[in-house]
């Protein structure tokens, strides 16, 4: 009895110390990737000051498409992110790649807040925003996947894609903190103080957040994934994937990589300018509609994550890519109504579609890649994917309405890449929640 006993209450202590440590894990990397993500979204709030101060120009809306420009770069960079930072994670490590790309990030944008304007320095003022930009879309290409690697890698069997759902909760909030901080530096400054310094304010605090995030990720240990494929590595028992392993693992990652990042750009970029510029909502209205909505999307995040835990990924993703075909145009319909509580429920709509594909995003990115290339398959498959159908999915939305005058027409771009995407899902996504991630 004895002996029974103490094995009982070691096994708890052991599950208990379990539990802490995945519990610190996700602070710490949801801490980082929160950063991260407030850091890339907080230069599309300022975009126009951005413009005006390094982009002078007398001719109208040159200086913001300038500035918007700059924000491309930012997805342009992803894939060699990618490529550079993907091999780290499967040679050095999950951890090292955190570490990388939270202090990349962080340094980058307390630079942009630091830098001087057009008028001090002339033109290489908008070269080094440029160059600063350019690193920072690195380390965005680096931090998605192998945040998400790191977590889904960490956690039971049983709880993955809810442990994904912290990665894609906290770029939620951050994307929802950065348009209060905007809102308030912007209701609370006279516009010549914000133009003077205001909008660097978050810029530059972003380093306290840096140092923190950095000393914490510094803290981890690797993932026991990783642990067990360098054990695995060292006693020369890893074999290499097959090249049909890798291709089908290639195009299915872009394809529900294309899938979430094409809506959540719709989601988070789009929709708040489309209520302004296309709708003639105010720009509060436009906001206080949008941060509500997002903050609908924060809460689903852990419910999707639970959900898909207990009946699984494909299900879930083939039920998002058919209603964002099919709604597409409805929730468009919506947002052009006018109506305050239309638009709402369309948004809203949007969201709850778009957390479904950000937390398989995740999830996926684990388990259909073998452990041994996971890091740099993941990364390049996703951030392709970004940089060539989600990064441009905002201008060809608005594009479509200034070629042809109708409001509804950007629901044919999501409409089109959801169907694609759809079909190439149902033909090459099997069942994956009870894969084996350790395999190599």
């Amino acid at each position: 009895m004895g002996a029974t006993t103490h094995s009982v209450g070691a096994s708890n202590t052991h599950t208990t110390a379990g539990q802490v440590d995945i519990r610190k894990r996700a602070i710490a990397v949801g801490i980082g990737n929160f950063m991260e993500w407030f850091d890339f979204a907080v230069y599309g709030y300022f975009a126009a000051v951005i413009g005006m101060l390094f982009f002078p120009s007398s001719a109208p809306g040159v200086s913001l498409l300038s500035s918007l420009a700059v924000f491309a770069v930012g997805f342009l960079s992803r894939p060699l992110g990618a490529l550079l930072l993907g091999p780290i994670g499967d040679r050095f490590g999950r951890r090292a790649v955190l570490v990388i790309t939270v202090f990349g990030m962080g340094v980058c944008t307390t630079i942009i807040g630091l830098l001087p304007t057009y008028e001090a320095i002339g033109i290489a003022a908008p070269i080094l925003l440029i160059a600063m930009r350019f690193i920072q879309g690195m380390m965005v290409g680096g931090e998605w996947s192998s945040a998400g690697i790191y977590m889904v890698e960490s956690a039971p069997s049983n709880r993955r894609a809810t442990a994904a759902s912290v990665i894609t909760g906290t770029a939620g909030l951050a994307f929802l903190f950065g348009t209060f901080v905007a809102a308030a530096l912007t209701t609370t400054m006279d516009e010549a103080a914000l133009n003077s310094w205001g909008w660097r304010v978050p810029f530059v605090v972003s380093i306290v957040m840096t140092g923190i995030a950095v000393f914490i990720r510094r803290k981890l240990g690797d993932t026991p994934v990783y642990e067990e494929m360098v054990r695995q590595r060292d006693q020369h028992k890893a074999l290499a994937p097959s090249k049909a392993v890798r291709r089908r693992a290639f195009i299915t990652t872009f394809a529900f990589s294309a899938l979430f990042g094409v809506s959540l750009y719709y989601f988070v970029t789009y929709a708040n300018n489309h209520l302004v510029s296309t709708v003639g909502l105010p720009r509060s209205t436009a906001l206080w509609l949008c941060s509500i909505a997002l903050l609908v999307y924060v809460i689903v995040n852990p419910l999707v994550g639970q959900l898909s835990d207990r009946i699984g990924r494909r299900k879930l993703l083939l039920g998002a890519a058919g209603g964002l075909t099919v709604l597409a145009f409805p929730i468009f319909l919506l947002l052009n109504s006018g109506n305050p509580v239309a638009i709402l429920a369309g948004l809203i709509v949007l969201g709850v579609l778009v957390a479904v594909t950000a937390v398989m995003d995740v999830v996926l990115l684990v388990e259909v890649f073998p452990a041994s290339i996971r890091s740099s398959g993941a990364a390049l498959g996703h951030n392709l994917a970004l940089a060539t159908l989600a990064g441009p999915g905002p201008f060809i939305a608005a594009a479509l309405i200034s070629m042809t005058g109708n409001a509804n027409l950007p629901a044919a771009y999501l409409a089109a890449v959801s169907l694609v995407c759809l079909v190439v899902l149902y033909k090459t996504l099997p069942e994956t929640r009870d894969n084996d991630i350790t395999r190599f």
